[in-house]
């Protein structure tokens, strides 16, 4: 293909190290995400995703469970880092995202790891649940492109971003993967705490497909640049699922990339709430895909 990745030239230009002071300014008090909860991480602090300063990760390697055109024939370079700034009460990598399970790690071992994942030949450096490391990723760049990094950057998330801080992602960023969990408010408070997700994922996506566009692959199907959208059918949220197709059509893209995934199942607390104890039906996962097609979503499937 002979993609670029986009952060090489922001590196070049100085644009990435203008970034990186701006990103590092969020930490104290730390406004990185929506949660707005101010903790001054530079020192310790432990806002609400109780991440530490230093970077924290659980596992890397290259991942075969995503979706194909992150996979091709080598994998995808997936560093799960710890923590999140959601905690949805279904989460199905609690032990990583709520507990914190990992190991610390310092710029320079992250940027070591970024080129052996790519020395194995995955084909991009996919990482997973990055929103309260920001800075810290962009920090580790330089380095790891002055030993040859040379692969996309995948941000993996639950799209519950700051839309300021996507935008200073731009030109650095060149895979977006959002999750769009909920456009019900009344769905993202009881399962996440956070009302303000619908609000807040429109805007960062909307930002995402300004900055990067429709999903482009190459010639054997690998991905370069651009959106992938996943949004996981759940129990008795198919109404809602609708709404969410409608909005990427109508807002983002009727081309973009939306894996309609089928493998929820309840997980850490969900068996406290009714609605979402169960699997989800066949017919619901089914039903969810085929609305999507009917309304134009081409590219909408389960990957």
């Amino acid at each position: 293909m002979g993609y670029t990745p986009l952060y090489i030239e922001s590196y070049s230009s100085g644009i990435l190290q203008d970034r990186l002071e701006e990103l590092e300014s969020l930490l104290n008090p730390c406004t990185l995400c929506p949660r707005q909860c101010k903790a001054n991480r530079l020192v310790g602090d432990l806002g609400y995703c109780r991440a530490p300063y230093d970077l924290s990760i659980s596992s890397a390697s290259p991942h075969f469970g995503e979706e194909a055109p992150l996979v091709g024939h080598n994998g995808s370079g997936t560093i799960f880092l710890t923590h999140c700034n959601l905690k949805c009460i279904f989460c199905q990598n609690y032990d990583i995202s709520i507990y914190g399970e990992g190991t610390r790690y310092t710029y320079g071992k992250l940027a070591a790891l970024m080129i052996d994942l790519q020395d194995r030949g995955c084909h991009n450096i996919n990482l997973v649940t990055p929103t309260h490391y920001v800075p810290q990723i962009i920090k580790a760049l330089p380095i790891a492109i002055e030993n040859g990094l040379s692969i996309p950057l995948v941000y993996n998330t639950s799209g519950y971003d700051s839309p300021g801080t996507i935008r200073l992602l731009d030109g650095i960023i060149d895979i977006y993967m959002p999750d769009i969990k909920f456009l019900d408010s009344g769905l993202s408070q009881r399962f996440c705490k956070a009302a303000d997700y619908p609000e807040v994922v429109r805007e960062a996506v909307i930002e995402m497909q300004r900055q990067v566009g429709d999903l482009v692959v190459d010639e054997n199907g690998i991905a370069g640049k651009g959106l992938i959208i996943r949004h996981l059918v759940m129990p008795s949220c198919g109404e809602d699922t609708k709404r969410i197709m409608e909005f990427i059509r109508d807002n983002v893209s009727r081309n973009a990339f939306v894996n309609i995934m089928s493998q929820y199942h309840p997980c850490h607390r969900a068996g406290e709430f009714e609605e979402i104890a169960s699997r989800i039906s066949l017919k619901e996962h089914t039903e969810a895909v085929r609305y999507a097609r009917i309304i134009g979503l081409s590219r909408a499937f389960n990957y």
